[in-house]
């Protein structure tokens, strides 16, 4: 049964128009080099991301399965389980089909870019120099997890979801509304006990005093007190009282570069000690609770029923002209 169908027609890539501080450069368009065998799976393959190279200022067209490729490659260690890797692929295929949506909705969205800003993208050329004489057996297996969920994406009631994903848990995934105020039904929080063994787990960051007032803009010295600390269902920091000043955990977190909004703050001298547990913002799917959860046997569509709930896993056509985004 057809859920939706969307027109999504081969991209047309236009000069780019820079969001820093010199906005009226021009960008010339490339094409990402294909070998033999993805030429001809490009074939097969007649939708093309244009994917804004940040350092060169250029704009690849790159097929959508390749790009999903670069993309896993460049989000998680290839190291991870094949299952694993498996999930990162629908996050990374969800994430650009509904971006495109969007894009035709909103013709003034800018291309995506090979950042955290969107997803990370690396080309080939670029994993092998990073990869080095490891690249052939670790592109294989991405490739692998890539193919075997070809045209696959996550849905929720016909539509593609925000496939949100972290590093680590702190035991427990966020609520969607504890971290960025509006709730969303597939970003709830459920336990994730396998990020225990993520060496990214628990953290600490020593921070000055004089460092803590510049960046939360607060007068320590003069009332050193740090009070009211509420907490989300998940155990991370909602809210905090520092020096006489309310902060929310995510506040806290991003102005001190903190790992996680789960942290306990210890005042020692001229400074203080954050400890932290996990690391992210931990709304989705935590990348090494879905490696965890491979290692005992489970399976991509195991990992992204418990990550996403009530969501289900689609098929796309990229084909044709059109996309077509069917029922599991």
């Amino acid at each position: 049964m057809i859920a939706i169908v969307v027109i999504i027609p081969t991209a047309i890539v236009t000069p780019f128009i820079g969001a820093g501080t010199n906005d009226n450069y021009q960008v010339k368009t490339t094409a990402a080099k294909d070998s033999p065998d993805e030429q001809a799976a490009a074939k097969e393959d007649s939708y093309v991301v244009s994917v804004f190279r940040s350092q060169e200022e250029t704009v690849d067209n790159v097929p959508l399965e390749k790009y999903v490729a670069g993309v896993v490659a460049s989000e998680m260690p290839a190291e991870f389980e094949l299952e694993a890797l498996k999930a990162q692929a629908l996050a990374a295929r969800t994430y650009i089909v509904k971006y495109v949506l969007n894009k035709e909705e909103n013709q003034k969205q800018e291309p995506i870019t090979d950042t955290v800003q969107h997803q990370v993208y690396k080309s080939e050329s670029e994993l092998k120099e990073q990869w080095k004489g490891d690249f052939t057996w670790k592109m294989k297996k991405i490739k692998k997890a890539v193919k075997a969920t070809r045209g696959e994406i996550i849905t929720y009631k016909g539509n593609p979801i925000t496939p949100s994903f972290f590093s680590t848990s702190n035991g427990y995934t966020e609520n969607a509304e504890d971290y960025w105020q509006n709730p969303v039904p597939y970003l709830i929080s459920v336990e994730s006990p396998w990020d225990q063994q993520s060496p990214k787990f628990e953290d600490q960051k020593i921070v000055t005093i004089k460092e803590a007032e510049k960046a939360l803009g607060i007068n320590f010295s003069s009332n050193p007190v740090l009070k009211d600390i509420k907490r989300t269902s998940s155990n991370r920091v909602e809210s905090i009282k520092i020096a006489g000043k309310n902060f929310t955990g995510r506040e806290v977190r991003e102005a001190l570069g903190l790992r996680s909004s789960d942290f306990k703050i210890q005042h020692k001298n001229e400074h203080l000690i954050f400890t932290t547990k996990g690391y992210g913002h931990g709304v989705g799917m935590s990348q090494y609770g879905a490696n965890g959860m491979a290692k005992e046997g489970n399976t991509y569509k195991d990992i992204i029923k418990h990550y996403y709930k009530g969501t289900k896993i689609s098929q796309i056509e990229s084909n044709a002209e059109r996309v077509m985004v069917l029922n599991e």
